[in-house]
């Protein structure tokens, strides 16, 4: 692996207020009904996962936990996306939690700031893509989260998803994994790394069969 710059403690805070703040700019110009589109996360409207961006920011207390996973039998995805959806369906003004959250650095117990750079990136295209808007992924924020999630195992598991084949960023100092090679921007493959198919039109390279 060929790493890119590391991000340190301040400025990966410093990514993620400027995303909140973006992403909150990007929220405030969408229609009604582009609020209620599916986004890129199956199963979840886009309304759905800026609740769960919203949500990042307020820890969960023990006792509300252990009572979100039995509701969920003990499945983290359902348990995240259900928890997002109830959020999203009080009819807050979902804009101005997340403004108000811009610069806030509390966390959940289970979670730390290295996740939310990746989590805030790539649930902005998340909601981005299916509404046709631009949403550029700043490139050193991109590396610092390929390397998380390529290291980090659950819940991703890409190094053993992707073990066949050597990804490499063609706008970054960045490379994971031996084999067939899948080239692209960084944010293509911090997309790809995350599970979301639409990084497939921007990649290229031989190992590109592999993967679909």
């Amino acid at each position: 692996m060929i790493l890119g710059r590391v991000l340190d403690r301040e400025q990966s805070w410093q990514v993620i207020e400027r995303e909140r703040r973006s992403l909150a700019d990007l929220l405030e110009t969408l229609t009604p009904d582009e609020w209620e589109l599916p986004s890129l996360c199956e199963g979840w409207r886009i309304r759905d996962v800026a609740a769960h961006v919203v949500l990042a920011s307020r820890p969960v207390s023990p006792r509300d936990i252990l009572v979100e996973v039995v509701r969920s039998g003990g499945r983290f995805h359902k348990l995240n996306h259900d928890m997002a959806v109830r959020h999203a369906d009080r009819g807050t003004d979902l804009v101005a939690e997340l403004r108000e959250i811009v610069a806030s650095r509390r966390l959940p117990v289970v979670t730390n700031y290295r996740n939310i750079v990746f989590d805030v990136l790539v649930h902005g295209q998340d909601i981005a893509v299916p509404v046709g808007r631009e949403r550029a992924m700043p490139v050193d924020a991109a590396v610092a989260g390929a390397e998380r999630v390529w290291t980090m195992g659950w819940p991703f598991w890409a190094r053993r998803r992707f073990r066949a084949v050597r990804l490499v960023a063609t706008d970054a100092e960045w490379t994971a994994g031996a084999g067939e090679v899948v080239e692209g921007p960084i944010a293509a493959l911090l997309l790809l790394l995350t599970g979301r198919s639409v990084a497939l039109d921007r990649l290229s390279g031989p190992g590109l069969s592999r993967v679909r």
